[in-house]
Protein backbone atom coordinates (compact mmCIF):
# COMPACT_ATOMS: atom_id res chain seq x y z
CA UNK A 1 0.00 0.00 0.00
CA UNK A 2 2.95 2.33 0.48
CA UNK A 3 3.31 2.49 -3.32
CA UNK A 4 -0.10 4.17 -3.34
CA UNK A 5 1.06 6.82 -0.83
CA UNK A 6 -0.49 5.36 2.33
CA UNK A 7 1.17 5.06 5.74
CA UNK A 8 1.18 1.45 6.89
CA UNK A 9 2.06 -0.34 10.11
CA UNK A 10 2.74 -4.04 9.69
CA UNK A 11 2.40 -6.71 12.40
CA UNK A 12 3.98 -10.08 11.77
CA UNK A 13 6.46 -12.60 13.14
CA UNK A 14 10.08 -11.76 12.45
CA UNK A 15 11.89 -14.08 10.06
CA UNK A 16 15.38 -15.09 11.14
CA UNK A 17 16.82 -14.16 7.74
CA UNK A 18 15.17 -10.71 7.65
CA UNK A 19 17.23 -7.55 8.14
CA UNK A 20 14.21 -5.85 9.74
CA UNK A 21 13.74 -5.81 13.51
CA UNK A 22 10.83 -4.85 15.74
CA UNK A 23 10.07 -1.15 15.25
CA UNK A 24 11.98 -0.95 11.94
CA UNK A 25 10.95 2.03 9.81
CA UNK A 26 10.98 2.31 6.04
CA UNK A 27 9.43 5.06 3.96
CA UNK A 28 5.70 5.11 4.90
CA UNK A 29 6.03 1.75 6.75
CA UNK A 30 6.60 0.75 10.38
CA UNK A 31 7.32 -2.92 11.03
CA UNK A 32 6.22 -4.54 14.30
CA UNK A 33 7.98 -7.91 14.32
CA UNK A 34 7.96 -9.85 17.60
CA UNK A 35 10.87 -12.29 17.67
CA UNK A 36 8.72 -15.19 18.87
CA UNK A 37 8.98 -18.85 17.96
CA UNK A 38 5.79 -19.97 16.17
CA UNK A 39 3.63 -22.42 18.10
CA UNK A 40 3.98 -26.11 17.24
CA UNK A 41 1.61 -28.03 15.04
CA UNK A 42 0.54 -30.28 17.90
CA UNK A 43 -0.78 -27.43 20.03
CA UNK A 44 -3.39 -26.58 17.43
CA UNK A 45 -5.09 -29.95 18.00
CA UNK A 46 -6.49 -28.58 21.28
CA UNK A 47 -7.39 -25.20 19.77
CA UNK A 48 -10.41 -24.07 17.78
CA UNK A 49 -7.94 -22.37 15.44
CA UNK A 50 -6.37 -24.19 12.48
CA UNK A 51 -2.63 -24.70 12.60
CA UNK A 52 -1.80 -21.89 10.15
CA UNK A 53 -3.47 -19.33 12.44
CA UNK A 54 -2.62 -20.97 15.79
CA UNK A 55 1.12 -20.97 15.06
CA UNK A 56 1.11 -17.16 14.69
CA UNK A 57 -0.93 -16.44 17.83
CA UNK A 58 2.12 -15.94 20.02
CA UNK A 59 2.38 -13.86 23.18
CA UNK A 60 4.34 -11.14 21.41
CA UNK A 61 1.86 -10.96 18.53
CA UNK A 62 -1.12 -10.66 20.90
CA UNK A 63 0.52 -8.00 23.06
CA UNK A 64 1.62 -5.93 20.08
CA UNK A 65 -1.82 -6.13 18.48
CA UNK A 66 -3.46 -4.94 21.70
CA UNK A 67 -1.08 -1.95 21.88
CA UNK A 68 -1.73 -1.05 18.24
CA UNK A 69 -5.49 -1.24 18.76
CA UNK A 70 -5.32 0.85 21.90
CA UNK A 71 -3.11 3.64 20.59
CA UNK A 72 -3.74 3.73 16.86
CA UNK A 73 -6.40 5.69 14.99
CA UNK A 74 -6.76 3.43 12.02
CA UNK A 75 -8.64 4.04 8.79
CA UNK A 76 -8.42 0.36 7.90
CA UNK A 77 -7.19 -2.95 9.21
CA UNK A 78 -6.05 -5.49 6.61
CA UNK A 79 -6.00 -9.19 7.44
CA UNK A 80 -3.37 -10.57 5.09
CA UNK A 81 -4.35 -14.21 4.67
CA UNK A 82 -5.98 -16.82 6.87
CA UNK A 83 -2.89 -17.17 9.08
CA UNK A 84 -3.74 -13.88 10.81
CA UNK A 85 -7.33 -14.94 11.40
CA UNK A 86 -6.50 -15.40 15.10
CA UNK A 87 -6.58 -11.57 15.38
CA UNK A 88 -10.16 -11.23 14.13
CA UNK A 89 -11.87 -11.88 17.47
CA UNK A 90 -9.57 -9.43 19.30
CA UNK A 91 -10.24 -6.70 16.73
CA UNK A 92 -14.00 -7.22 16.80
CA UNK A 93 -14.05 -7.24 20.61
CA UNK A 94 -12.01 -4.02 20.78
CA UNK A 95 -14.39 -2.13 18.49
CA UNK A 96 -17.66 -3.70 19.66
CA UNK A 97 -20.38 -1.05 19.79
CA UNK A 98 -18.03 1.77 18.80
CA UNK A 99 -18.79 4.11 15.90
CA UNK A 100 -15.10 4.55 15.03
CA UNK A 101 -14.44 0.99 13.88
CA UNK A 102 -12.06 1.11 10.92
CA UNK A 103 -12.84 -0.63 7.65
CA UNK A 104 -11.84 -4.29 7.82
CA UNK A 105 -10.33 -5.89 4.69
CA UNK A 106 -9.61 -9.59 4.22
CA UNK A 107 -6.92 -10.20 1.59
CA UNK A 108 -7.30 -13.92 0.87
CA UNK A 109 -4.44 -15.96 -0.55
CA UNK A 110 -6.68 -18.85 -1.62
CA UNK A 111 -10.28 -19.95 -1.26
CA UNK A 112 -9.11 -21.85 1.80
CA UNK A 113 -12.21 -23.95 2.45
CA UNK A 114 -12.09 -25.72 -0.90
CA UNK A 115 -8.30 -25.91 -1.02
CA UNK A 116 -7.88 -27.47 2.43
CA UNK A 117 -10.62 -30.01 1.74
CA UNK A 118 -8.79 -31.02 -1.44
CA UNK A 119 -5.52 -31.42 0.44
CA UNK A 120 -7.16 -33.50 3.17
CA UNK A 121 -8.70 -35.94 0.70
CA UNK A 122 -5.37 -36.42 -1.08
CA UNK A 123 -3.70 -37.78 2.08
CA UNK A 124 -2.96 -41.50 1.55
CA UNK A 125 -2.66 -42.45 5.26
CA UNK A 126 -5.95 -42.86 7.15
CA UNK A 127 -4.95 -41.29 10.48
CA UNK A 128 -3.16 -38.38 8.84
CA UNK A 129 -6.16 -37.84 6.57
CA UNK A 130 -8.44 -37.53 9.62
CA UNK A 131 -6.09 -35.00 11.27
CA UNK A 132 -5.88 -32.92 8.10
CA UNK A 133 -9.67 -33.11 7.71
CA UNK A 134 -10.09 -31.72 11.23
CA UNK A 135 -7.70 -28.88 10.48
CA UNK A 136 -9.51 -28.22 7.18
CA UNK A 137 -12.80 -27.94 9.09
CA UNK A 138 -11.24 -25.34 11.40
CA UNK A 139 -9.94 -23.43 8.38
CA UNK A 140 -13.46 -23.42 6.95
CA UNK A 141 -14.97 -22.05 10.16
CA UNK A 142 -12.33 -19.33 10.44
CA UNK A 143 -12.56 -18.33 6.79
CA UNK A 144 -16.34 -18.04 6.99
CA UNK A 145 -16.01 -15.87 10.12
CA UNK A 146 -13.52 -13.66 8.30
CA UNK A 147 -15.71 -13.21 5.25
CA UNK A 148 -18.82 -12.58 7.34
CA UNK A 149 -17.12 -10.04 9.63
CA UNK A 150 -15.07 -7.83 7.34
CA UNK A 151 -16.25 -5.03 5.07
CA UNK A 152 -14.45 -6.11 1.91
CA UNK A 153 -12.93 -9.37 0.66
CA UNK A 154 -10.27 -9.68 -2.01
CA UNK A 155 -9.79 -12.93 -3.93
CA UNK A 156 -6.51 -13.81 -5.58
CA UNK A 157 -8.12 -15.14 -8.80
CA UNK A 158 -11.51 -14.82 -10.54
CA UNK A 159 -12.09 -18.50 -9.80
CA UNK A 160 -11.71 -17.92 -6.07
CA UNK A 161 -13.98 -14.89 -6.26
CA UNK A 162 -16.78 -16.98 -7.73
CA UNK A 163 -16.40 -19.50 -4.88
CA UNK A 164 -16.71 -16.75 -2.26
CA UNK A 165 -19.73 -15.27 -4.01
CA UNK A 166 -21.59 -18.58 -4.01
CA UNK A 167 -21.94 -18.24 -0.26
CA UNK A 168 -21.94 -14.45 0.27
CA UNK A 169 -23.14 -12.79 -2.90
CA UNK A 170 -24.09 -9.72 -0.82
CA UNK A 171 -20.55 -9.08 0.42
CA UNK A 172 -18.43 -6.42 -1.36
CA UNK A 173 -15.59 -8.31 -3.08
CA UNK A 174 -13.01 -7.97 -5.81
CA UNK A 175 -10.04 -9.71 -7.41
CA UNK A 176 -6.62 -8.61 -6.19
CA UNK A 177 -3.73 -10.44 -7.80
CA UNK A 178 -0.31 -9.87 -6.19
CA UNK A 179 2.16 -7.38 -7.56
CA UNK A 180 5.80 -7.99 -8.31
CA UNK A 181 8.73 -5.85 -7.15
CA UNK A 182 11.65 -8.24 -7.62
CA UNK A 183 14.39 -8.34 -10.20
CA UNK A 184 13.42 -7.85 -13.86
CA UNK A 185 15.91 -9.15 -16.41
CA UNK A 186 15.34 -7.02 -19.48
CA UNK A 187 17.30 -9.28 -21.80
CA UNK A 188 18.45 -12.90 -21.59
CA UNK A 189 19.38 -15.57 -24.11
CA UNK A 190 19.48 -19.16 -22.92
CA UNK A 191 22.37 -21.08 -24.45
CA UNK A 192 23.73 -24.59 -24.45
CA UNK A 193 26.46 -23.45 -22.06
CA UNK A 194 23.93 -23.52 -19.20
CA UNK A 195 23.72 -26.69 -17.10
CA UNK A 196 21.05 -29.12 -18.29
CA UNK A 197 19.09 -28.18 -15.18
CA UNK A 198 15.47 -27.51 -14.20
CA UNK A 199 14.60 -25.70 -10.99
CA UNK A 200 11.66 -25.70 -8.58
CA UNK A 201 11.59 -22.67 -6.27
CA UNK A 202 9.34 -22.36 -3.25
CA UNK A 203 8.81 -22.61 0.45
CA UNK A 204 8.13 -26.24 1.27
CA UNK A 205 7.04 -25.76 4.87
CA UNK A 206 3.32 -26.16 4.14
CA UNK A 207 1.95 -29.69 3.84
CA UNK A 208 0.56 -29.12 0.33
CA UNK A 209 3.93 -27.88 -0.92
CA UNK A 210 5.72 -30.86 0.59
CA UNK A 211 3.26 -33.29 -0.97
CA UNK A 212 3.63 -31.71 -4.40
CA UNK A 213 7.42 -31.73 -4.26
CA UNK A 214 7.71 -35.29 -2.95
CA UNK A 215 5.25 -36.69 -5.50
CA UNK A 216 6.95 -34.97 -8.44
CA UNK A 217 10.50 -35.87 -7.40
CA UNK A 218 9.51 -39.50 -6.88
CA UNK A 219 8.49 -39.67 -10.55
CA UNK A 220 10.94 -37.20 -12.11
CA UNK A 221 14.22 -38.02 -10.36
CA UNK A 222 14.88 -41.39 -12.06
CA UNK A 223 13.93 -39.90 -15.44
CA UNK A 224 16.34 -37.00 -14.93
CA UNK A 225 19.09 -39.37 -13.81
CA UNK A 226 18.63 -41.54 -16.90
CA UNK A 227 18.75 -38.43 -19.14
CA UNK A 228 21.86 -37.07 -17.38
CA UNK A 229 19.94 -33.92 -16.43
CA UNK A 230 19.72 -32.07 -13.11
CA UNK A 231 16.71 -31.18 -10.98
CA UNK A 232 17.09 -28.60 -8.22
CA UNK A 233 14.58 -27.78 -5.45
CA UNK A 234 15.38 -24.38 -3.94
CA UNK A 235 13.73 -23.14 -0.77
CA UNK A 236 13.04 -23.65 2.90
CA UNK A 237 11.79 -26.92 4.32
CA UNK A 238 12.13 -29.00 7.46
CA UNK A 239 15.52 -30.70 7.35
CA UNK A 240 14.02 -34.06 8.30
CA UNK A 241 11.75 -33.87 5.25
CA UNK A 242 14.66 -32.95 2.96
CA UNK A 243 16.85 -35.69 4.42
CA UNK A 244 14.18 -38.25 3.61
CA UNK A 245 14.01 -37.06 0.00
CA UNK A 246 17.79 -37.05 -0.35
CA UNK A 247 18.00 -40.74 0.58
CA UNK A 248 16.45 -41.78 -2.75
CA UNK A 249 17.42 -38.89 -5.03
CA UNK A 250 19.99 -39.43 -7.77
CA UNK A 251 19.61 -36.35 -9.95
CA UNK A 252 17.91 -33.94 -7.54
CA UNK A 253 19.57 -31.40 -5.24
CA UNK A 254 17.65 -29.93 -2.29
CA UNK A 255 19.24 -26.66 -1.20
CA UNK A 256 17.13 -25.77 1.82
CA UNK A 257 16.94 -22.07 2.71
CA UNK A 258 19.08 -19.81 0.51
CA UNK A 259 19.85 -16.08 0.93
CA UNK A 260 18.57 -15.27 -2.59
CA UNK A 261 17.10 -17.28 -5.44
CA UNK A 262 18.39 -15.30 -8.43
CA UNK A 263 21.72 -17.19 -8.75
CA UNK A 264 19.80 -20.46 -9.01
CA UNK A 265 17.44 -19.06 -11.65
CA UNK A 266 20.43 -17.77 -13.63
CA UNK A 267 21.84 -21.30 -13.87
CA UNK A 268 18.62 -23.06 -14.92
CA UNK A 269 17.17 -23.70 -18.35
CA UNK A 270 13.62 -24.42 -17.16
CA UNK A 271 11.44 -23.62 -14.12
CA UNK A 272 8.87 -26.19 -13.01
CA UNK A 273 5.49 -25.74 -11.28
CA UNK A 274 4.51 -29.29 -10.24
CA UNK A 275 1.61 -28.46 -7.92
CA UNK A 276 -1.21 -30.97 -8.11
CA UNK A 277 -2.64 -29.67 -4.81
CA UNK A 278 -3.15 -25.98 -4.20
CA UNK A 279 -3.69 -24.16 -7.47
CA UNK A 280 -4.46 -20.45 -7.57
CA UNK A 281 -2.03 -17.60 -8.07
CA UNK A 282 1.68 -18.44 -7.68
CA UNK A 283 4.03 -15.54 -6.98
CA UNK A 284 6.96 -17.76 -7.91
CA UNK A 285 5.59 -17.90 -11.46
CA UNK A 286 6.18 -14.15 -11.67
CA UNK A 287 9.71 -14.69 -10.34
CA UNK A 288 10.32 -17.19 -13.11
CA UNK A 289 8.83 -14.94 -15.78
CA UNK A 290 10.62 -11.72 -14.84
CA UNK A 291 13.93 -13.56 -14.43
CA UNK A 292 13.32 -15.01 -17.91
CA UNK A 293 13.22 -18.70 -17.06
CA UNK A 294 10.70 -20.61 -19.24
CA UNK A 295 7.85 -22.15 -17.24
CA UNK A 296 6.73 -25.79 -17.50
CA UNK A 297 3.75 -26.62 -15.29
CA UNK A 298 0.86 -28.92 -14.50
CA UNK A 299 -2.46 -27.90 -16.00
CA UNK A 300 -4.42 -25.96 -13.39
CA UNK A 301 -1.43 -25.48 -11.09
CA UNK A 302 -1.62 -21.68 -11.24
CA UNK A 303 -4.06 -18.99 -12.27
CA UNK A 304 -4.23 -15.23 -12.75
CA UNK A 305 -1.25 -14.95 -15.12
CA UNK A 306 -1.85 -14.29 -18.86
CA UNK A 307 0.18 -17.20 -20.25
CA UNK A 308 -0.90 -19.47 -23.12
CA UNK A 309 0.06 -23.10 -23.62
CA UNK A 310 2.72 -23.71 -26.26
CA UNK A 311 3.21 -19.97 -26.65
CA UNK A 312 4.43 -18.56 -23.33
CA UNK A 313 4.17 -21.64 -21.08
CA UNK A 314 4.13 -25.43 -21.48
CA UNK A 315 1.35 -27.28 -19.63
CA UNK A 316 1.01 -31.00 -18.94
CA UNK A 317 -1.74 -33.23 -17.50
CA UNK A 318 0.28 -35.11 -14.85
CA UNK A 319 3.67 -35.39 -13.20
CA UNK A 320 5.04 -38.02 -15.56
CA UNK A 321 4.10 -36.00 -18.64
CA UNK A 322 5.54 -32.87 -17.04
CA UNK A 323 8.90 -34.51 -16.29
CA UNK A 324 9.06 -36.04 -19.77
CA UNK A 325 8.10 -32.71 -21.36
CA UNK A 326 10.89 -30.91 -19.51
CA UNK A 327 13.47 -33.46 -20.62
CA UNK A 328 12.25 -33.39 -24.21
CA UNK A 329 12.62 -29.61 -24.36
CA UNK A 330 15.69 -29.05 -22.20
CA UNK A 331 18.09 -28.98 -25.19
CA UNK A 332 15.76 -26.98 -27.47
CA UNK A 333 17.12 -23.53 -26.62
CA UNK A 334 15.17 -21.94 -29.47
CA UNK A 335 11.89 -23.11 -27.93
CA UNK A 336 13.00 -22.12 -24.43
CA UNK A 337 13.94 -18.60 -25.52
CA UNK A 338 10.63 -18.16 -27.34
CA UNK A 339 8.73 -19.20 -24.21
CA UNK A 340 10.60 -16.86 -21.84
CA UNK A 341 10.41 -13.89 -24.21
CA UNK A 342 6.67 -14.22 -24.81
CA UNK A 343 5.95 -14.78 -21.12
CA UNK A 344 7.91 -11.65 -20.19
CA UNK A 345 6.12 -9.57 -22.84
CA UNK A 346 2.69 -10.86 -21.73
CA UNK A 347 3.31 -9.88 -18.09
CA UNK A 348 5.53 -6.82 -18.48
CA UNK A 349 2.91 -4.21 -17.47
CA UNK A 350 0.48 -6.38 -15.52
CA UNK A 351 1.76 -6.67 -11.96
CA UNK A 352 2.79 -3.36 -10.41
CA UNK A 353 2.16 -2.94 -6.67
CA UNK A 354 0.96 0.65 -6.83
CA UNK A 355 -2.29 -0.36 -8.56
CA UNK A 356 -2.86 -3.05 -5.90
CA UNK A 357 -2.36 -0.51 -3.14
CA UNK A 358 -4.84 1.88 -4.74
CA UNK A 359 -7.37 -0.94 -4.94
CA UNK A 360 -7.13 -1.66 -1.20
CA UNK A 361 -7.21 2.04 -0.35
CA UNK A 362 -10.37 2.49 -2.38
CA UNK A 363 -12.00 -0.29 -0.34
CA UNK A 364 -11.03 1.60 2.82
CA UNK A 365 -11.94 5.17 1.91
CA UNK A 366 -14.84 4.55 -0.49
CA UNK A 367 -17.29 2.18 1.25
Amino acid sequence: MRWAGSDVEVLGLRRAESHRANGWRDEHVVWWLPDDTPHSHWGSLASSLPHTAYRCRTTGMRRTLDKLLEHGEWDGIVFDGISVGWALARVLEHYAGRPDRPRLIYVSHNHEESLRAQIAESQPLFLKRQAVRLDAMKVSWLERDMVDSVDFVTAITPEDLSLYRRRRCDKPMGVLTPGYCGRRVEHRRLTESLPRRAVIVGSFDWIAKRMNLAEFVDIADPLFAEANAELQAVGSADEAFLAQLRLKAQATEFTGTVPEIEPFLDEARIAIVPERNGGGFKLKVLEYIFNRVPVFALEGSFAGVPLRHNDSVMLFPNHAALAEGVLKAIDDVELLNRLQERAFDACRDQFDWSSRGRQILSAIVEP
